[in-house]
């Protein structure tokens, strides 16, 4: 590492080393040969026998790794365009298919068919990623399902509900992100050889006006990409609105993992639930004692980030002119890289984080306790009724010690004693043993939440795991700071 110049935080610090290979420049520049390469085995295998030769070929796909990116480079600099560079370069490897490198394709043909490989193949490390997060959440959820909890609303106390169904919630978001990013995978397709400005001309040139040639030119180039199918129509690149949905459903990932990691980071602070602490982690210079969610806040950070990106891609697509203008290029180099390092980063760390979350149950049940009068008092009511009592005078009597109760806990800092300021009031038919009885146990608050879990993890969640399965563990979460 080069300590005297700026060093991407996101290579250097947060982000798997599969991910930074797709987008490294050796990536780029053999792929860029690999759509040559698969150009000239079209062109030769439908008839262009007279212009390449099966000699050319093999020259060409033996040298797809011999790069002089320095050769490439002097000549960028001289002549200001990195494809024809690339060409030269690669046809001093190749001099007997120098002439019929990049016939009759424009430099979006290798620039847009490699982006949407990379992407493609970008995607299915996120999917990966996307699959162990939903099964270590999915685990987290299942042995926690019956542990109730208090329920929030606007940070509020609400009714209680149990730490796994809480937990469902960012499941059932992250099986959208992974519905969103098998349909974007679904939506892939090569631009193909599609020519300057997307009219094939040059290729129906080549063929002598033999449009059925051309067309299948267009579909073979494709399946040599490994692409089921080419984008039927294009400019001279493929429609930047596709980029837009990349971005969108990058950032939806990022959303899903900002919400959690927020959460997590309340209930951090309430002593709850936190992440996993290292044995020798440091968490204050200062504060000796401080156990701070440094992953849940990188995360945070990270996701806001990506959070902010689809707007530039908006913006790119919406000021391509006509057939395409050049300010795509620039931003694109460095945002859609980006999009996919961000979430790659942020994957590692929600791996990282749900594969050893820490729940404190006395700690749960100590903030149940304290609100859980509270939320009682509508059963209290109800059982008043039962035992003959007015609901609307009993309304007012409980309306009248809750307040009390309340100022007692937020005015002087005391325990809640509504049970007791009940209990002592003759209006109301219960002793303070009836009452205790009556709350004591906390699952009967919580609704179905523990069947709730248990149904969802069992319909919806195991289905997609055991459908995926090849897929989970192949995932570096491993985070080097």
């Amino acid at each position: 590492m080069n300590r005297e110049i700026y060093q991407e935080p996101l290579v250097s610090r947060y982000t798997s080393i599969e991910m930074q290979q797709l987008f490294s420049e050796q990536t780029k520049f053999t792929t860029w040969r690999k759509c040559w390469v698969a150009l000239a085995e079209a062109q030769y295998e439908l008839g262009l026998t007279e212009l390449v030769s099966a000699e050319m070929i093999a020259e060409m796909k033996a040298n797809v790794d011999n790069i002089d990116y320095d050769m490439a480079a002097a000549k960028e600099k001289e002549i200001r365009h990195d494809v024809m560079a690339h060409v030269f370069e690669f046809g001093t490897k190749c001099p007997k298919a120098a002439g019929i490198i990049h016939l009759g394709a424009t430099s979006q043909f290798v620039v847009c068919n490699t982006d949407l490989l990379v992407q493609k193949k970008a995607f299915e490390l996120i999917r990966s990623a996307l699959l162990q997060v939903i099964k270590n959440l999915g685990e987290f959820c299942n042995e926690h399902k019956s542990l109730p909890t208090l329920g929030y609303t606007h940070y509020q106390p609400a009714q209680p509900t149990t730490v796994g169904k809480r937990n469902t919630l960012y499941l059932q978001d992250l099986l959208s992100d992974l519905d969103y990013v098998d349909f974007f995978l679904s939506r892939i397709q090569a631009r193909g050889a599609k020519g300057t400005v997307g009219t094939q001309a040059t290729f129906l040139e080549l063929f002598k006006g033999d449009h059925k040639k051309v067309r299948e030119l267009d579909e073979l180039v494709a399946k040599k990409l490994g692409f089921a199918g080419t984008i039927p129509v294009t400019g001279q690149t493929y429609s930047r609105k596709l980029d837009m949905k990349l971005a969108e459903t990058l950032s939806g990932i990022g959303a899903t993992a900002h919400k959690f990691a927020v959460d997590l980071r309340l209930l951090s602070n309430l002593k709850t639930q936190e992440e996993p602490f290292a044995k020798q982690q440091t968490g204050s210079s200062a504060m000796a004692y401080k156990r701070n969610p440094m992953r849940s806040e990188r995360m945070t950070g990270l996701a806001r980030k990506l959070m902010g990106l689809p707007q530039n891609f908006a913006g790119t697509y919406a000021n391509q002119w006509f057939e395409r203008t050049l300010d795509d290029s620039a931003i694109r180099r460095m945002d859609i890289p980006q999009a996919f390092l961000l979430t790659d980063a942020i994957l590692k760390l929600f791996i990282n984080i749900t594969s050893d979350m820490v729940v404190y149950p006395k700690q749960t049940e100590k903030h149940l306790k304290s609100e859980l009068p509270f939320m009682s008092t509508e059963v209290i009511l109800m059982e008043a009724v039962e035992r003959g009592e007015s609901r609307q005078e009993m309304h007012e009597v409980i309306k009248e010690h809750s307040v009390a109760a309340g100022k007692v806990v937020k005015e002087e800092g005391g325990d809640n004693d509504l049970l007791s300021r009940l209990a002592a009031d003759d209006r109301v038919p219960f002793s303070i043993a009836e009452l205790n009885e009556l709350i004591g146990d906390y699952q009967k608050f919580t609704g179905r939440a523990a069947e709730q879990t248990e149904e969802f993890l069992k319909e919806i969640v195991s289905p997609v795991l055991e459908d995926n399965k090849e897929f989970i563990g192949e995932y570096d979460a491993s985070l080097s700071v």
